[in-house]
């Protein structure tokens, strides 16, 4: 067993390396998932095999010393009171191959079942979704909000709320499902979105909004137009850089799924969403990589609720929660 252990560990680290080196593309569901389903099996083993053995070999240990001792009394001779105490714990003890197997499940089940069904810290690494969220923010995301999912393969096993406009939302990247991205929801499936001139209308209606004094961006070194929007009953910031133009060029536009459902034009883009859908936008409209260009985000695609920022290390204030 020590051994196979020693195979099992070593390929775990291997994989993490490779992982962190770029040398393969990482799964960390995956991993936590086998990481937890492999320690579960020696946290058996453990329990109901190696455990028992172990102690019958203590118990047959304590017996074969007070049976010395009683026969050396028997034979009038003075014993020199040894402590059994230390060797039983010693037989007792997990070797290094448990202790790092089994003794490591309870933390990893624990682990994997908040990050799978409850809540997913994720970190903010681009600046897409300013200002309601910066570069470096560590944010929680609901992960039962929506319906509780089955880790790794994704399937939805309760229903939960459906996505609502103005939702900020994790999701798989529809393009790369290995990697998670965080927008807002603008269109939900049926809706006709028009991004026009950077303005933002639903189904033939503007969404509100009202300009707010300039953002100032520490990143960019400098201030961009700043608007207050409501939509699906939330009030949220947006930006648009006055640099930059809002219409869109083929060679931008990536070829997917629905791609039909989308005209684009010197002005923008209209597109009609498809059923299981749905349309994301980030807050910094003229900085952000969505579904105006890679297309729509499918149900099944869905990892949570963006809610609550835990931390961010550069600014302390940003802790709390967001629209």
């Amino acid at each position: 067993m020590q051994a196979l252990t020693s195979v099992i560990l070593a390929a775990f680290v291997g994989y993490v390396g490779a992982w962190y080196f770029n040398f393969v593309e990482g799964n960390f569901a995956l991993l936590l998932f086998l990481a937890t389903f492999v320690t579960g099996i020696y946290w058996l083993a453990e329990r109901f095999y190696f455990l028992p053995q172990r102690e019958r070999a203590a118990a047959a240990l304590e017996a074969q010393v007070l049976q010395r001792k009683a026969e050396l009394e028997r034979q009038g001779l003075r014993t020199d009171g040894q402590d059994v105490e230390p060797l039983r714990r010693r037989v007792l003890a997990q070797p290094w191959w448990l202790d790092w197997t089994a003794g490591l499940f309870p933390v990893i089940a624990a682990v994997f079942l908040l990050r799978s069904f409850l809540f997913e810290p994720f970190k903010i690494p681009s600046g897409s979704m300013i200002p309601t969220l910066r570069v470096g923010d560590l944010i929680l995301v609901n992960k039962y909000h929506y319906g509780l999912r089955l880790p790794v393969i994704h399937t939805r096993i309760t229903e939960g709320a459906r996505p609502q406009r103005g939702d900020v939302m994790v999701f798989r990247y529809p393009p790369k499902p290995s990697l998670d991205y965080i927008k807002r929801v603008v269109g939900l499936p049926g809706d006709e979105v028009a991004y026009l001139n950077k303005r933002l209308t639903i189904n033939g209606q503007p969404v509100p909004r009202n300009a707010l004094p300039d953002f100032f961006d520490d990143d960019a070194m400098r201030y961009f137009k700043q608007f207050g929007e409501t939509a699906g009953g939330r009030r949220y910031s947006v930006l648009n850089d006055d640099g930059r133009r809002g219409g869109f060029s083929e060679q931008e536009i990536e070829d997917f799924p629905f791609r039909a459902n989308c005209r684009y034009s010197a002005d923008g883009v209209v597109c009609k969403v498809p059923e299981g859908h749905y349309f994301m936008m980030g807050d910094n409209r003229d900085n952000s990589q969505d579904s105006r260009y890679w297309g729509f985000v499918p149900d099944r695609n869905i990892v949570g609720k963006a809610f609550f920022v835990w931390m961010n290390f550069s600014s302390l204030k940003r802790i709390g929660s967001f629209e």
